[in-house]
């Protein structure tokens, strides 16, 4: 255990794995835990930044795969359920080829973003969210299930009629 410093029998000082340096922030208020402004600014920068684009996706009519029975597409993945949605016809077509599938007709319908937060989620009855161009690497966007993106009845994060503050 002497190479990872910790050992019991160790008489020297137990060595940090250089690991540890990445968790902590160096601009970070160590003495309080508080993270320096420089971090909060950021984190609020991004809050802002993705109230846009929900915002936007909200005001928008997206594009929403069917199956053979004419219920959304919809792919789980850690719990949740995805309402696959492309903003156009190109990133449905990036996506149906990605999938192996690009020779068949896909069927589609157009549905408003909010439209989609708001009744296609809790329609689904288990945890629910959407996932905007899925097949288009860092362009894609998931809307999760928490409380500002879906009804609060549909959020995950809503506890006892609360959501967190």
């Amino acid at each position: 255990m002497a190479d990872h410093g910790g050992g019991a029998d160790s008489s020297g000082p137990i060595r940090r794995s250089p690991l540890a340096e990445y968790a902590e922030p160096a601009d970070a208020d160590v003495s309080h835990g508080a993270p320096a402004p420089s971090q909060a600014e950021d984190v609020a920068r991004r809050r802002r930044e993705f109230a846009s684009v929900l915002g936007e996706f909200r005001r928008t009519a997206v594009l929403v795969p069917l199956d053979e029975s004419s219920v959304p597409l919809t792919a789980d993945h850690g719990g949740i359920r995805w309402i696959l949605a492309f903003s156009n016809e190109s990133t449905l077509a990036r996506f149906a080829i990605a999938r192996g599938e690009g020779d068949r007709e896909w069927a589609y319908q157009r549905v408003l973003g909010a439209r989609l937060l708001d009744a296609g989620v809790p329609a689904v009855g288990v945890p629910c969210g959407v996932a905007l161009d899925s097949a288009s690497g860092d362009e894609g966007v998931l809307f999760p299930p928490v409380a500002g993106i879906v009804p609060d009845s549909a959020a995950v994060d809503v506890r006892n009629g609360e959501a967190p503050q």
